[in-house]
């Protein structure tokens, strides 16, 4: 059974970083796209930034462009997501996600929630003063 698992979520003032990380067991992880979402109760998962499998290319939502970077580490099977200058806005479960690469990837799909098969449980930011 696929496993992913997040973790590095928490509290942090405006301005302020955070960087998540995601462990994936059971997958072929090096041939997999890797993206990761975020959702706020009653609201759709939102498209963050994706990673192709050998980690050359990446992509980003326009919201988080500039702001945040998204890395992997193959031989750890993990990947990152780097926060910085941390907006209010920016609170919400962060989800990382996991798919077979090929080439579908590329914007919009790369960060479509419906591109990816498996899913982590999500780990909680928020953003307050």
């Amino acid at each position: 059974q696929v496993q992913l698992v997040e973790s590095g979520g928490g509290w942090v003032q405006p301005g302020g970083s955070l960087r998540l990380s995601c462990v994936v067991s059971k997958f072929t992880y090096s041939d997999s796209c890797m993206a990761w979402f975020r959702q706020l109760p009653g609201q759709e998962r939102e498209g963050v930034a994706s990673i192709a499998p050998r980690g050359d290319s990446t992509l980003y939502a326009d919201s988080v462009e500039g702001r945040f970077t998204i890395s992997r580490d193959n031989a750890e099977n993990t990947v990152y997501l780097e926060m910085s200058s941390l907006k209010p806005e920016d609170t919400a479960i962060y989800y990382c996600a996991a798919a077979w690469g090929g080439s579908w990837w590329r914007l919009p799909r790369a960060i479509d929630p419906e591109a990816y098969t498996y899913w982590g449980q999500g780990t909680q930011v928020t953003v307050s003063s």
